[in-house]
């Protein structure tokens, strides 16, 4: 399944064909024609403030003791340093209060600094059953649908949920595809993307993901953000080329998992994953290694700038 077929999918005939072609399903699939107009791959270097998470202070979605040595004004001009096309500023690391005043300072310093903002992430959890949690869940992604839309982020990186206490796989799938669905619609409204990170739990591997995948509703503003340490697989960098024609985001780490050891990450397989699948956006990298972030990301978007040409 190439990226051109996953498009073609999500805006014309859904996500069953999808199923069968990219991950080995039992759904027939048609065969879709080489087509030659197909552009080639094109990525741009962004930064998560994720990458910062030692250093800045955390008040979302619930305030953290924490000594901040850095505000995302600080990591802004950091990426800029950097000379990066754009900055992914992490829910996590906004005022407990967001006032639209905030809003238009954050998109006007990205804008005078010469950054788009390629995105945000919000840690929800929609696998709570219905009831009050997962009412207060379903209100923050629309909070944060509205922030992103204010602040022109293109794109929300969420998670799926964790498994509850007596919950089946399958009921977990059904109510994490709900609350995506519902999200959805209404992100759609603010044209602002929603992203399904690879993030363990119920999506550990390919094949959980489109378990919740084929039941959201066909959108151009779903699909997979690509995280490539987050499979800890026997065969993380295969399971990876599975979920790379769908994303619509995708996050580079400098270390990964496989079978169950830690290791440093083939950036230049990684990259090329992506091109194969004709993918076409921001790489953001998030650096969550022990060493110091302001020394050490500078060499490792030197070899992502290289390998993205």
């Amino acid at each position: 399944m190439q990226r051109r077929d996953w498009l073609k999918q999500t805006g014309l005939i859904g996500l069953s064909a999808l199923s069968a072609a990219s991950l080995g399903g039992s759904v027939d699939a048609a065969p879709v024609p080489a087509d030659s107009s197909v552009r080639p791959s094109k990525m741009k270097l962004s930064l998560a403030a994720y990458s910062f998470n030692r250093e800045l202070p955390r008040n979302w979605p619930t305030p953290r003791p924490h000594e901040a040595r850095m505000t995302l004004l600080d990591f802004i001009d950091f990426c800029a340093e950097l000379n990066l096309d754009a900055c992914e500023l992490t829910s996590y690391y906004f005022p407990t209060e967001i006032t639209p005043e905030y809003l238009a300072t954050i998109k006007s310093r990205t804008f005078l600094q010469g950054l788009d903002i390629s995105g945000t992430a919000i840690s929800n959890d929609f696998c709570l059953a219905p009831g009050s949690a997962r009412d207060e869940q379903l209100k923050q992604t629309r909070q944060w649908i509205d922030y992103s839309a204010a602040m022109g982020a293109p794109v929300i990186r969420i998670f799926a949920g964790k498994q509850q206490s007596g919950q089946s796989f399958e009921q977990a799938v059904e109510l994490c595809a709900a609350g995506i669905n519902e999200s959805v619609q209404y992100a759609a409204t603010k044209g602002v993307c929603l992203a399904l990170e690879n993030h363990g739990g119920i999506t550990a591997t390919p094949e959980q993901m489109l378990k919740i995948i084929e039941q959201v509703a066909p959108s151009p503003y779903f699909g997979v953000n690509f995280d490539s340490g987050n499979f800890r697989t026997t065969d993380p960098y295969g399971d990876l080329e599975k979920i790379a024609p769908l994303a619509i985001n995708a996050q580079v780490k400098v270390e990964m998992f496989a079978d169950g050891q830690l290791t440093p990450t083939d950036l230049s397989r990684v990259i090329k994953i992506l091109k194969q699948a004709g993918y076409r956006g921001y790489v953001v990298l998030e650096y969550e290694a022990q060493d110091d972030p302001r020394t050490a990301i500078p060499g490792y978007i030197d070899q992502l700038r290289e390998l993205i040409a």
